[in-house]
């Protein structure tokens, strides 16, 4: 039997429920597939920082580079300033390891109500491929006031080690700033990933800019997105400005395969993607780096108001722990999860609240955990 040691942080919120439930499905997958899940358990979220003022640091990252793939619950608490535990925790991940891939499959499942008129599982079925280490979340930006002020910002990336030496006079009272980056090298692999992935889909890929009014940055983008496509004859392209592409995925989603986007962008439509699959409880999400170490969640937050009342919806985090095991290269086992949670959300007895139902988190996971012990 294989054996696979999976670092898990549950963090804030309902992140402990859900991953319960992930980690009861995946173990039913490893009884069936043949392997086994030793979970590794992190206590990084709200709480611990609270207690120790510590969020990933150097020693858990190094101790974490020993793994193929993390599985996070959710990270946010009101008690800390918007922000922290984002940057502290999900943020310093997707970095240290350099997950330069978010991967979000936007698919409409059996049994799930669209709030698209007219539109069904065969329309909407698309994945959404976004740069997760450069952009406008750099991390790179400030506030100057009236006079002349000198500042110096690095990124330091695996790719690459940028300096600004910045030197500003402004004779406004008060001026904030966000400094944007994309690189050659980052922005070619994420979109070479994506060309491989309409290989194996499609053959059909979109990417996303806003180069009509940012053509420095995104310009720039386009033009290493048709660099990159000489390569790949095969797949048929095309070019979307950000707010097109959002009308486009409520109008025509079935014109979508495979979607690549720089990483502001990307965090914008995917949610857009959340909504027309059904909602935040249905979508998962993959930070990945096919080298290293990735990193498997529910695009959901932490919905604190919830915590403790075993009511949310797990399938996204059970969606998210089968892309893990995928990522494993369990595939079969991924694919029964994913049919396990269809055959439940088309049976429509054992749903959670938000799809209208009145059953519990638990009671799902178990259901989708029965299933695919029975399939």
């Amino acid at each position: 039997m294989t054996q696979y040691k999976i670092p898990v942080i549950p963090g804030d919120g309902i992140g402990p429920e859900i991953i319960a439930e992930g980690r009861k499905v995946l173990d039913a997958a490893g009884e069936v597939y043949g392997f086994d899940a030793e979970w590794v358990e992190y206590p990084h979220g709200a709480e611990h920082y609270l207690e120790t003022g510590e969020l990933l640091s150097e020693d858990t990252l190094k101790e974490l580079s020993g793994y193929d793939a993390i599985y996070l619950g959710s990270i946010g608490d009101p008690r800390i300033p918007p922000g922290v535990l984002e940057q502290g925790i999900l943020l310093t991940a997707r970095f240290y390891f350099d997950q330069y891939i978010n991967l979000r499959p936007v698919k409409l499942l059996k049994g799930v109500n669209t709030p698209l008129k007219d539109k069904g599982p065969d329309d909407i079925d698309f994945v959404v491929v976004r740069e997760n280490t450069e952009d406008l979340y750099i991390g790179v930006g400030g506030r100057a006031s009236a006079g002349r002020s000198k500042g110096t910002a690095e990124i330091v990336r695996n790719l690459y080690h940028v300096k600004f030496d910045l030197d500003i006079e402004t004779d406004s009272s008060e001026i904030a700033y966000q400094i944007g980056l994309i690189s050659r090298s980052g922005t070619e692999r994420v979109i070479r990933y994506a060309f491989e992935l309409a290989m194996g889909r499609g053959k059909e890929l979109a990417s996303v800019d806003k180069a009509n009014v940012m053509a420095d940055i995104y310009g720039f983008w386009r033009e290493v997105f048709t660099s990159v496509a000489d390569d790949y004859p095969d797949v048929k392209t095309d070019f979307n400005f950000v707010d097109a592409i959002c009308m486009w995925f409520v109008k025509n989603p079935e014109w979508f395969d495979v979607v690549v986007t720089p990483n502001m962008f990307g965090d914008i439509i995917t949610d857009l993607g959340a909504m027309i699959q059904g909602g935040l409880g249905l979508a998962p999400g993959g930070n990945i780096n096919p080298d290293g170490v990735s990193m498997f969640e529910p695009i959901h937050g932490s919905a604190p108001k919830h915590r403790g009342l075993n009511k949310v919806n797990p399938i996204a985090t059970i969606w998210a722990g089968a892309m893990l095991i995928e990522e494993l290269g369990e595939r079969d086992a991924a694919n029964a999860i994913l049919g396990a949670i269809e055959e439940n959300l088309a049976d429509g007895k054992v749903l959670t609240y938000d799809l209208g139902g009145h059953s519990s988190t638990s009671d799902v996971g178990d259901d989708i955990a029965r299933r695919l012990r029975h399939s």
